[in-house]
């Protein structure tokens, strides 16, 4: 999925989809129907990067496939990276597993939208985040404005997810 530039439109594998309500208050968010995660991340702590993926990888422990956990922490970690990188006041991350998705949300507080970059092969590894997301996520999007300003990058795993022991 991704979101059209001028447009705002979420596409989901070449198709647009209806936007889920704004503020980060989607489906599963409140704990009823699965496990949740939430991280409030320092300015530019990259140590923050690692912890986060291994909270995430905590929530998915015993409940999914490893092909999803991997794609999930890789995401995770694109995400969270490009809010501390790209961003003056920290970010917030949360993640909310219930039995069909997994949908992970990461706030920060700059009110510019990403746009998938596509690199060359002189940009090294740089670039490449939203392009990872657009790749493996079954659907992604951008709400801004969030309430209190900036914006919540967020994308979702489709799956069968088991209610293991934590």
């Amino acid at each position: 999925m991704l979101v059209g530039a001028k447009t705002g439109k979420l596409w989901r594998r070449g198709r647009p989809v209806p936007r889920e309500p704004s503020g980060g208050d989607g489906a599963g968010r409140d704990g009823a129907d699965g496990l949740e995660m939430t991280r409030s991340l320092p300015r530019a702590d990259l140590k923050s990067v690692g912890e986060v993926r291994r909270a995430l990888r905590e929530l998915m422990r015993h409940r999914c496939r490893p092909d999803t956990a991997d794609a999930a922490e890789l995401l995770i970690t694109e995400l969270v990276t490009n809010a501390l990188v790209h961003t003056e006041q920290g970010a917030e991350v949360s993640a909310s597993l219930a039995a069909d998705r997994l949908r992970v949300e990461v706030r920060d507080y700059a009110n510019r939208r990403p746009r998938p970059y596509v690199p060359t092969a002189d940009d090294g590894t740089h670039g490449r985040g939203l392009v990872l997301v657009q790749a493996l996520a079954d659907a992604w999007g951008v709400d801004a404005p969030a309430p209190g300003g900036g914006k919540v990058v967020w994308f979702e795993l489709a799956g069968t997810f088991e209610a293991g022991p934590a």
